[in-house]
């Protein structure tokens, strides 16, 4: 892959060495070795995938059964992802200390340990201690699974191969919520995570068994540590701020206060010391002084934060206030996929014929045209009137990923594109956690204004509230309980307004990233173009 770039942009290797890939040394795999390889690295992917989504639709269950509200619960979304995201960067250093192999068969089977002590958890904070470690262990599992499949075929064959470990990355997302909603409807929330057990058994015997004699060169090197403490520092304290703010009331919190200060010092901290004098950075940043890169990946981490804040949303809606069971907000969620599973090939083909701005424009303009139609919900809206966006929605799927990431790839050597494809997917997955706090927060926020306006309409003086009183109380509800029963009436509305207040905003931000995109140097893909964009996905 190539582009046109200016001389300034030619920015020297960073001094830490990178990762031998996996391939180095060993023949592609055959016959029936080849198949089972590929099988057990499609599973584990599929399971790490699957999680990502199959929690969404039980969030009222599991905030039900802990005692505590669907803000808090959200937690258990943005915690796995924090986690996973501050993993990512210690996959290369991890990878040459312990060996692929090992490391990728730790990842699975830490990953079952981590889902069976989620399913035990008892309270929200046990929950979120072992969602971390969840999305932690997790970290290295799809760089790796991508680095041995390539390990397994000729390059001949690496377009084909990735292209099937593709599809598991978008099965998963459909299969999520529809799993997780049967799941919590028929049996019980703990088994979304008790599911990952003889998955995860199988996929790592699997694994070893195909892989364990060809295991990549092990090397004991330096860890930028003090860069490691200051990510998960300033990364924690600002999610925690996101997650905690609203229970708070923000910043007339001394602990939020607090928590902003430190992730504002931390962050500043982690600029100077991953850019002056360290030749060991837990991420490069000077990737950033390329401009497809930032742009690239500015667009693809802001695109994907808003995008799985409105995936989060959607179910909490459905479930608390349009009287959706899980099973039912799975359903209607679940066809998002449909389109990207069809055409994800389509773009694939054609990426290196056209130019990815566009393939990114039309990805927003989708995106933008399916969150504006979704402003037109209302308490009424049918099944089918509801998922029609979300069916359209899957389109911009299929022109989101691969294009952005041929883009932010683009005009770099060989030797820096794990770095940059890590760093690309640190800030991709970060920002989907913070998008999910402040989606739900600011639903939150507007439902309470949508109340107070609505609220307002219903006084004595209004002759159509008092024949609703009135009315109800002739059914047998006592004054306090029809007065109930109107605010539970006023709570529906305003929740369903807040959340298309939600909707419009996110239709404005992709809009508005059309602008962005465009900032990017025109790309001259070639023929490998969308091998490296699968491959660093």
């Amino acid at each position: 892959m190539t582009a046109t770039l200016s001389a300034e942009d030619d920015l020297p290797a960073p001094a830490s060495p990178t990762p031998p890939p996996p391939a180095a040394g060993y023949p592609p795999l055959a016959g029936s070795a080849k198949i089972v390889g590929t099988i057990s690295l499609a599973l584990a992917t599929f399971m790490n995938v699957l999680d990502t989504s199959i929690a969404n639709v039980s969030l009222s269950s599991i905030a039900g059964d802990l005692g505590v509200s669907s803000s808090q619960a959200t937690w258990v979304i943005t915690s796995f992802a924090v986690a996973n995201a501050i993993a990512l960067p210690l996959t290369g250093w991890l990878t040459q200390r312990f060996g692929a192999v090992k490391l990728f068969t730790a990842s699975v089977l830490l990953f079952v340990l981590s889902s069976w002590l989620c399913g035990l958890a008892t309270s929200l904070p046990m929950l979120i201690l072992f969602r971390v470690l969840q999305g932690f262990v997790a970290g290295p599992m799809i760089p790796l699974s991508q680095a041995l499949l390539l390990s397994s075929y000729p390059k001949a064959q690496a377009g084909m191969a990735l292209a099937v470990w593709s599809i598991t990355t978008l099965v998963a997302p459909v299969m999520g919520p529809m799993l997780g909603g049967w799941i919590t409807d028929n049996i019980a929330w703990p088994w979304i995570f008790y599911i990952n057990i003889p998955v995860g058994f199988i996929a790592a015997y699997a694994t070893w068994s195909i892989f364990k004699t060809r295991e990549t060169p092990i090397r004991k090197l330096p860890i930028d540590g003090v860069g490691l403490a200051l990510l998960v520092l300033w990364v924690g304290s600002l999610q925690i701020m996101l997650d905690k703010g609203h229970e708070l009331d923000w910043f007339s919190s001394g602990f939020i206060v607090a928590l902003a200060a430190t992730a504002a010092i931390a962050f500043a901290c982690f600029l100077v010391w991953e850019l002056v004098d360290n030749d060991h950075p837990v991420v490069d940043l000077r990737l950033f002084k390329l401009r497809n890169f930032w742009t690239g990946a500015l667009t693809l981490a802001l695109g994907y934060g808003v995008f799985f804040g409105n995936v989060v949303l959607m179910p909490l809606w459905l479930q608390q206030y349009m009287g959706y069971t899980a099973t039912d907000a799975g359903l209607l969620t679940a066809p998002v996929g449909l389109f990207a599973i069809l055409l994800s090939p389509v773009v694939g083909k054609f990426i290196g014929r056209v130019d990815p701005r566009k393939f990114a424009t039309a990805a927003f303009l989708i995106f933008g045209a399916a969150l504006y139609w979704r402003t037109f919900y209302n308490t009424q809206a049918s099944f089918g009137y509801l998922v029609r966006p979300i069916i359209l929605q899957g389109a911009a799927m299929a022109f989101f990923f691969i294009p952005l990431v041929t883009l932010t790839l683009s005009g770099l050597p060989p030797e820096r594109i794990p770095a940059a494809s890590g760093l690309s997917n640190f800030a991709r997955i970060t920002a989907g956690a913070f998008g999910t706090s402040i989606a739900t927060t600011m639903w939150e926020d507007r439902a309470i204004l949508h109340h107070a306006q609505l609220t307002e309409a219903v006084n004595s003086g209004s002759a159509t509230a008092t024949q609703y009183l009135q009315g109800l109380q002739s059914t047998g509800l006592s004054a306090d309980q029809a007065l109930a029963a109107v605010n539970r009436t006023i709570d529906v509305q305003a929740f369903m307004l807040g959340a298309n207040d939600i909707f419009y905003a996110s239709s404005l931000l992709f809009i508005a990233l059309i602008g962005v995109i465009w900032l990017a140097r025109p790309v001259k893909a070639d023929a490998g173009a969308s091998e490296a964009a699968a491959g660093a996905h």
